[in-house]
């Protein structure tokens, strides 16, 4: 049985501005619970409210109304005294590394257990352990200005861990690093939560980064949590236009807007993605059961006799099932073409991007992407 590590119940956190008439909520009225050894991701565009969000957890921030508990003990209500023994069990990775730029990678991740008044070989054996564990051990005496942004994270990481935290809240970790290095730095953070046990909320603007290492997810907009569940149903069916944004960015096959563009200029016929999903997402915390998705196109395409040229695709996988997206130009009779369209979207999800004379915009075509069962075509 899940067991709640955090949990959030209908905070709302707002900040007064200087000349502003109303306050700026932040954080609009969340509920959010995470269980204790999730990867838990938070994704929101800039200003959504994530920061916000986890900086609630650790009570450098303080809820403007409702409350938030971490580890059984509601924080909201403690006093500095009383938050220390709780933070030290918060570990915290940041964006732009945090090192202290005159100590070395030994010191900076003996810092926490210096404070902690950890005796001297105990901190020693400790620090050799972690570098042990994120790679490092022969950069023990170096200083971050030795480091490329990969090995900085990963002395930010062990850091996090010198005093055997129970959550480890990562905000925007990755953001700085590149992709290959990204890769290394999540599969780390991956090893941490598998062979620790430690709870893991990742704060970030990247759903790929969800998709890695994330089983949970929450999607933020303007300070609400619109979408929550299950980071395969959330990506295998988005309900609400910010995913489904998000998920075009991460999901293999679905073409970016320029894309789309350029297959209007090259091809006249209609241009659909269709959403490939191996398995049916069911009904829970993220809604309505949903079935799976382009199982029979191949099928359809040939019963209905239109014609078709595959434009661009790829699959990829989400907790080891199966998503992706193939695109499409549909072109014949217009007889022929909105009955096949009709069949196809009673069991596939469907992107209309429209032809080259009548396009539809990117946005809007993300927007009023076709679900199973809710309708016909658009």
């Amino acid at each position: 049985m899940s067991e709640p590590i955090i949990t959030f119940n209908h905070v709302i956190k707002e900040f007064r501005q200087k000349g502003a008439k109303q306050p700026f909520r932040a954080v609009d009225d969340v509920s959010l619970t995470i269980n204790r050894g999730d990867v838990f991701g938070v994704i929101g565009y800039s200003g959504a409210g994530k920061s916000t969000l986890v900086r609630l957890i650790n009570a450098l921030e303080r809820p403007t109304s409702g409350t938030v508990s971490v580890l059984g003990t509601e924080v909201s209500a403690l006093n500095e005294s009383k938050l220390r023994p709780i933070r030290q069990k918060i570990g915290m990775i940041f964006q732009q590394f945090n090192l202290f730029s005159t100590k070395t990678v030994a010191q900076n991740v003996a810092y926490p257990l210096q404070l902690d008044h950890w005796r001297k070989d105990y901190q020693d054996r400790r620090v050799a352990e972690l570098l042990e564990f994120v790679g490092l051990a022969d950069q023990a005496n170096k200083y971050p200005s030795q480091l490329s942004g990969g090995q900085k994270q990963r002395v930010g990481i062990a850091r996090a861990l010198a005093t055997n935290p129970e959550i480890l809240l990562a905000d925007e970790a990755t953001s700085a690093l590149d992709p290959d290095t990204t890769n290394e730095v999540l599969a780390l953070l991956k090893r941490v939560n598998e062979e620790f046990g430690i709870t893991i909320v990742v704060i970030t603007h990247q759903m790929n980064v969800v998709q890695r290492i994330a089983n949970r997810v929450a999607v933020m907009s303007s300070g609400r949590i619109v979408e929550s569940g299950n980071v395969y149903d959330v990506f295998a069916a988005p309900r609400e236009p910010v995913t489904k944004r998000f998920i075009a960015t991460a999901v293999d096959g679905v073409p970016e807007p320029e894309r789309v563009q350029q297959m209007h200029r090259d091809w006249p016929g209609r241009i659909v993605t269709v959403l490939i999903r191996q398995k049916d997402v069911a009904a829970g915390e993220h809604g309505e059961a949903v079935s799976a998705s382009g199982q029979n196109i191949s099928e359809l395409i040939a019963k209905h006799g239109v014609t078709s040229g595959l434009l661009y695709g790829g699959i990829d996988t989400v907790a080891g099932t199966a998503i992706g997206a193939i695109t499409y130009e549909f072109s014949g009779d217009e007889s022929r073409l909105r009955p096949f369209l009709d069949d196809l979207a009673r069991d596939s999800d469907l992107i209309d991007f429209g032809t080259a004379a009548h396009p539809v915009d990117y946005d809007t075509a993300l927007a009023a992407a076709h679900m199973s069962g809710e309708g016909e075509t658009r």
